[in-house]
Formats: structure tokens, sequence, C-alpha cells
């Protein structure tokens, strides 16, 4: 774990060397601001290639909209329209009054969870709590976990304790349906617990030219077993269309765990690693710098399948059901 730490970090060290080289040759018009934006993101954004986008054409699309004698908020607007076209969630513009995002990798989706139905059905007011992890034992001898954001700490002795817990059920469900990312750390730290072995999960490249193709060698990512308590058992993870960025990345790690299935929607995907950059009129640029594929050199930014589709249905929901978390029982009390 702390390897692929340190690879995370030696690659945003590289990133940050050489990102801050056109800012003093530009101005501060907003002619110069929106050359200098399409030219960071011409050089250092990922996926132009897998996304087939003809990032010439949207230079040339919106340079005409830009007209020096328009308020901030109309050239705002553009701005994040121009972003728009790369279809990700790391992509952001900041300024003081807004920022600019891309939501519809799951707005245009159907939500597969329901926060009323998830309290009053199945957490109540009787879990606990460990760190960021919420769980507690269903009436079935079932363990249930809801990690909502992998920002949310989680320490070695939480784990510990959930694990113990949990040990004697017939199996646990991981839900992190609505978990829209957070820290690589705590994705490798929880996914530990579910290894035996050391294996291999993902690649990871980053930029190292200009050109749209230039990356480095993917460097291979491991997750390692942890050497404290591992759960053995069948685990059944919960997945929806929110499930983003590092939550993506756990998704993937966790496919490739024995006794793991994947339940519900595929995800919202999210595998760049992101990275910042400054435009001269102080508004701030983040971006998907760096790939991350799966074990099989194969993008997941736009999503990872689960091994079981399932969708809420309205008639479950009428009655106080989680279709997603009901078939999750099911199945962990077929496979007993």
């Amino acid at each position: 774990m702390k390897k692929i730490t340190a690879l995370v970090i030696s690659i945003l060290t590289a990133l940050s060397m050489s990102s801050c080289f056109h800012e003093d040759k530009f101005g501060n018009t907003k002619e110069e601001n929106f050359e200098l934006l399409w030219k960071i993101m011409d050089e250092k954004y990922c996926f132009f290639e897998y996304k087939d986008i003809d990032w010439d054409d949207v230079y040339t699309r919106y340079k005409v909209r830009i007209q020096e004698d328009m308020p901030n908020e109309a050239f705002f607007t553009v701005l994040g329209e121009m972003l728009a076209e790369l279809k990700d969630g790391h992509v952001n513009l900041y300024a003081t009054h807004d920022i600019a995002r891309y939501w519809k990798w799951y707005e245009d989706y159907p939500d597969n969870f329901n926060e009323q139905i998830h309290r009053d059905t199945y957490m109540g007011t009787d879990f606990k709590i460990a760190g960021g992890l919420r769980y507690k034992i269903l009436e079935d001898n079932i363990g249930y976990v809801y990690y909502g954001n992998f920002s949310s700490g989680v320490g070695e002795s939480n784990l510990d304790q959930v694990i113990n817990t949990l040990s004697a059920c017939n199996g646990i469900i991981i839900d992190v349906r609505n978990n829209g990312g957070g820290l690589l750390s705590n994705v490798e730290k929880i996914a530990s617990r579910f290894f035996n072995e050391k294996t291999l999960v993902s690649y990871i490249m980053y930029k190292t030219g200009k050109g749209h193709n230039d990356f480095s060698k993917p460097y291979a990512r491991y997750i390692e077993p942890s050497k404290r308590i591992r759960y053995q058992k069948n685990v059944v993870l919960l997945t929806n269309r929110r499930c983003y960025s590092a939550t993506n990345d756990f998704v993937n790690a966790m496919k490739y765990a024995p006794n793991v299935t994947i339940i519900g929607d595929k995800t919202g995907g999210g595998s760049g690693l992101p990275f910042s950059s400054e435009l001269p009129n102080g508004w701030s640029v983040r971006f998907s710098s760096s790939p991350m594929v799966n074990a099989e050199k194969e993008h997941i930014e736009f999503g990872i399948e689960p091994d079981i589709k399932v969708e809420m249905t309205g008639e479950d929901m009428q009655r106080g059901l989680d279709t997603i978390i009901e078939r999750a029982r099911q199945f962990l009390s077929e496979s007993n």
C-alpha cells in the first residue's frame, strides 16, 4: 500500500513540475485566459483518444464565442460548457462565484438508492460507528456495512472491530452507493482486508509530453493482504451510478478479491488522477491527468459493470424495501 501511495505522490510531483510553464506567457484578457485553458487541457488532459474527442474542433467552436466585453459570468459559462465536452466528473472550473461541473455521469441515470428507506428499514438507530463505517447485523444474520465517503477516516483498529463483530455472520454486504470518492489510501486499506495474496488490480500512467498519446509505461498497482485480521466469507459489494473516483477504484480492486460479488448498477467511473492548474484571472481548473486502467489494461473511466445487475423497483420502494439490498441478502443466504 505504501508503494502505491508513493507512486501516486511521485506522479503528482512530476505533474506539478511541468504545469506552471504556461502562466507567465499569457496576459489576463479573456482571449488569453481562454487560450491558456484550452492549451492546458490540450497538453495535460489524459482521455482525448479514449473518448474520441476532437479538441481542435472544440477550440474552433468556442473561440468565436469569446468577446472581451462579455460579463465574467457569461465568460465563465462558455468555459464551463467547453470543459463539459470532455464528459468528465473530474473536470471543474473554479471561480469565486461558482464551480463549473459535469454531473451527467449520474444525473441521467436512476438513483438506485433511497436515503429514507435506507435509514428507516435497514440502518435504524442501533447501528455502530467505526470511523467512517456504519455497520450492524441484520435479522437474517447478514452483516451490513455502509461507507458513504472515502475521505472519511478509517483506522486499522476500526477495521479490526468491524470484521471481528461480523465474523460470525453468514457473509457481509458492503454498501458504497452514493459514495463519490475520496482518498486512495482508504481504498487500499479497506480492500487489503479481503485479499489473501498480493494481487494485481490496475495500472496507472502519466503524461510525458504534449501529445495526446504521450504517456509513460503502465505502472502496476497491487493490493497486498493486510497483516491484520482479514475477512474470509462471502462478500457482496453494492454499487450505483454515484460510485465515482476513489469508489470506482475500490470497486475495481474488489473485483479481483476472492469471494466478492458486485450487485447493483454500473458505477459512475472517474478513473483519471485529478490535478489542478491556475489561469491568469485567478480561476483554477481541475482535470484528469493520469489514467488508471484495470488489470487487463481496459479503461474504467466510464464505470464498472456489476456481476449481477439489479435496479430498485417502484413496487419495492412503496413497501419500504431496497431491491438491491434484498437481492444481496438473497444471494448470501443461497451461498451458504
